[in-house]
């Protein structure tokens, strides 16, 4: 792979992480609104589950899937067929309405049924509540099926930065309603329980409200793109068998991973009062690095996997392209998994201690924390292994390797939540993540060669000490300032952390840091 290729994956990935960016920073915006709304009680325990719930079935119909399976098929329509690829966009979209519909109508009939098995540890009031936003909640399904769809559309157009911003208005739909909500409810005399049941419902319709504004400010670019939607339910035109023989397999493998979280809610629901939503916020940071790097990366890399798979070298393509992107994730998230292993605290009393959420709830959630930076790494890297299998058109393996590692999963879980309570279900997932990871990269390497040469092992290792050394340098900051307010506290050591390991890279010339450097300033390291 020239060098062309891979600084235009560079500029692509920076434009879907630009998009990212925003949407989390208005996320991270919406979610210290909650914690300051809902605190870490019964009421913020409703809603994640209940939000758990339906995402669940978006996600095996959504972009997890549908990229995978659709974005291959229609790139390489587009090259050759603008008409049949135009045909077969219309043709999903329509299976994808008809599919998302049916269900979401089956999960609002069924959302008692359904809750009493997802939160089985619920006492009588959160399970009444979370059935009432089960029911709320059950239509953002389609709708977010539907952005799904256009960010499949978008990406293989190489439009980056739209679908990825989007959610933005999710993001602000949600903020929005708990602020108006709040200020309605104050001075009304209602009992601090009656608020957060009053509060929980306006952000339910909020959050729907904002999947359609996410999809609303994406279609016009889609249109334009196919130059129409020729919208139809149809197994007819060229293409769609293809997509539905490669998407099977992907929405059981989907299935395999949805239900790892339906696992971890489970399993939640039995550490008492907000131990579940303590579990929701520390996987909102934890998201944060995963959708930043693993996903932009990824993201850019599958449709240009796809392409290499058919080259004239394949297997070498494949190989220097996925080595790239692993090099390139790995360089931004293992810093961010020492971060959250050893600055968990600082980092969540930042964030979210504010209003109802205290300080002990700081160290709770800062434990989960630390546990999910464990398995930080495999969690990102484990679709961009995939992709390469999905490349071939290979969706089988990945599933395989994900039914194997869901088992180690929720039996770990179970075994650590019952000595560690919430921090043990994100230890025992960080382990299953990291199995996942390591399985696929095996497979993949009998299949196409090693992938990660000895230089790349090197690279890595040049990576993990510069985290260790600024993840000892950020503890000791922490110390010297544990008696700041929480915000400062957390910008100083995160501050000392950063910039710590930012200084290593360079200096031991990282690549990536030297890129990283480059864009930053215009002019090369020295």
């Amino acid at each position: 792979m020239n060098e062309g290729r891979g600084s235009g994956g560079g500029r692509h990935a920076a434009r879907v992480a630009a998009g990212i960016l925003v949407t989390r920073v208005l996320g991270y915006v919406r979610e210290r609104v909650f914690a300051h709304y809902f605190g870490n009680g019964a009421a913020a325990d409703a809603f994640r589950a209940a939000l758990r719930i339906p995402n669940a079935l978006r996600n095996l119909l959504g972009e997890g899937t549908l990229s995978a399976s659709f974005i291959p098929v229609y790139a390489a329509l587009n090259e050759q067929k603008k008409d049949a690829a135009r045909a077969l966009a219309g043709a999903i979209l329509g299976l994808l309405l008809l599919a998302s519909g049916l269900l979401a109508v089956i999960g609002i009939a069924f959302a008692p049924t359904i809750t009493a098995l997802v939160a089985q540890g619920f006492d009588a009031p959160r399970r009444e509540l979370t059935t009432v936003l089960v029911r709320i909640l059950f239509p953002m399904t389609g709708l977010m099926v539907v952005s799904a769809w256009c960010l499949g559309i978008l990406n293989t157009h190489r439009r980056f930065f739209l679908p990825y911003a989007a959610p933005a208005l999710w993001n602000i739909a949600g903020i929005a309603a708990m602020v108006a909500a709040a200020a309605w409810l104050t001075g009304r005399g209602f009992s601090p329980d009656q608020q957060l049941y009053r509060l929980s419902l306006a952000l339910a319709w909020g959050t729907v409200l904002g999947s359609v504004l996410q999809i609303a400010v994406q279609l016009p670019s889609c249109w334009r793109l196919l130059g129409g939607i020729p919208l139809r339910a149809s197994f007819v035109p060229e293409g769609v068998r293809d997509v539905i023989l490669a998407w099977g397999p992907l929405v059981v493998g989907a299935g395999v991973a949805q239900l790892s979280g339906l696992i971890d809610t489970f399993l939640g629901s039995y550490t008492g009062q907000g131990g579940l939503a303590s579990l929701g916020y520390a996987q909102l940071v934890q998201q944060l690095p995963i959708s930043l790097f693993g996903v932009a990366v990824t993201a850019v890399s599958l449709p240009e996997l796809s392409r290499d798979a058919v080259g004239e070298t394949p297997h070498a393509q494949l190989r220097a392209r996925i080595a790239v992107a692993f090099r390139r994730i790995a360089f931004f998230v293992i810093p961010s998994a020492f971060a959250c292993a050893a600055l968990g605290p600082q980092i969540i009393g930042a964030l979210f201690q504010t209003g109802r959420f205290d300080a002990d709830d700081t160290m709770l959630v800062g434990g989960v924390l630390a546990a999910y930076g464990i398995g930080l790494l495999g969690t990102s890297t484990v679709r961009l292994f995939a992709s390469g299998f999905y490349a071939m058109r290979d969706t089988r393996t990945p599933v395989r390797i994900a039914i194997t590692s869901l088992v180690i999963s929720a039996l770990l879980s179970w075994f650590f939540m019952r000595r560690l309570g919430p921090a043990g279900i994100a230890l025992g997932s960080s382990i299953g993540q990291s199995f996942n990871t390591v399985l696929h990269l095996y497979d993949l390497d009998k299949r196409i060669g090693t992938i990660l040469q000895r230089t790349d092992w090197r690279t890595l290792g040049l990576v993990v000490a510069a985290g260790l050394i600024a993840a000892a340098l950020g503890t000791a900051a922490a110390q010297l300032v544990g008696g700041w307010r929480p915000i400062p506290q957390g910008i100083v050591v995160l501050g000392i952390f950063g910039v710590a390991y930012g200084a290593l890279t360079l200096a031991f010339r990282h690549p990536d840091a030297i890129r990283a450097w480059q864009s930053l300033t215009g002019s090369p390291a020295n």
